[in-house]
């Protein structure tokens, strides 16, 4: 796909929680296409230390308001500067980046999303296409604490939600892999993303129940074109660049000890 060097305009700045804020961006043209499980590259402004640009989900596309949102976890001082934006700043972005979430096979319908920390952010966009495109998905979310589950009021309008906790104040106590729903339903095709344990707990399950199971990387990146190498995973096709050959993987391609 085509990729754009847009500065879109900053419609709205969402303090989620005290770590997470939702920013939502326009453009005086119409945006560009993105596919579930692509990314973008943002460039951070008026931070002398930060000299690359962040790479950041797209969380949802709003079409009728021709809008992209970004789910921004502030861990650092680019990230920060990022939560700092303000309703007509503007946001240099590179998008879109990377490849997509398959769609499912008509004979697929039984579809689980599982998403933990800031890797519920693809699952959003994902779960809107899929329910556009007349599939019934289903969420499985996990979080350390209820106070970390992100956008749950918006999740819940395109499918079933499912949430896990670490502390149990939410939902059912433990990691996403225990909940009681993967011992109840057997699930035809499983997208994932989240921190790399939890991905290899889903990839792991999902093969013992042989499961199509598709998995969004979230390996440290910089150039977000497949120019510095920092992002590389080692592959049965060999050593790719996850920005470029991903971020989506099957995980039948991953050398992952599952």
């Amino acid at each position: 796909m085509k990729k754009y060097i847009l500065d879109l305009i900053i419609t709205e700045n969402v303090n989620l929680n005290d770590r997470y804020v939702l920013l939502k961006a326009t453009s005086r043209e119409p945006l560009p296409e993105m596919l579930p499980g692509q990314f973008a590259e943002l460039r951070v402004d008026n931070s002398p230390a930060t000299f690359l640009r962040r790479p950041i989900s797209i969380n949802n596309v709003d079409r009728e308001k021709n809008e992209v949102w970004f789910l921004v976890q502030v861990v650092g001082e680019g990230t920060a500067h990022l939560a700092e934006l303000k309703p007509n700043d503007v946001l240099n972005t590179v998008i879109p980046l990377g490849n997509s979430f398959s769609k499912p096979g008509a004979e697929e319908k039984r579809l689980l999303l599982v998403g933990g920390g800031v890797g519920t952010a693809p699952m959003l966009y994902l779960g809107r296409t899929l329910k556009e495109q007349g599939y019934e998905p289903e969420f499985l979310l996990g979080a350390r604490s209820a106070s970390d589950l992100l956008e749950l009021d918006l999740f819940r309008e395109y499918g079933p939600v499912h949430i896990t906790t670490n502390d149990g104040s939410m939902g059912e106590a433990g990691f996403v892999t225990q909940h009681s729903i993967l011992s109840q339903v057997r699930y035809d095709r499983i997208y994932c993303c989240g921190p790399k344990p939890m991905m290899q707990a889903v990839a792991k399950y999902a093969k013992e129940n042989s499961i199509d199971c598709e998995v969004s990387l979230e390996n440290m990146m910089a150039c977000g074109v497949g120019a510095c190498l920092c992002c590389v995973e080692n592959t049965k096709e060999g050593h790719v660049c996850v920005c470029k050959e991903g971020p989506v993987f099957n995980i039948e391609k991953l050398l992952w000890q599952i």
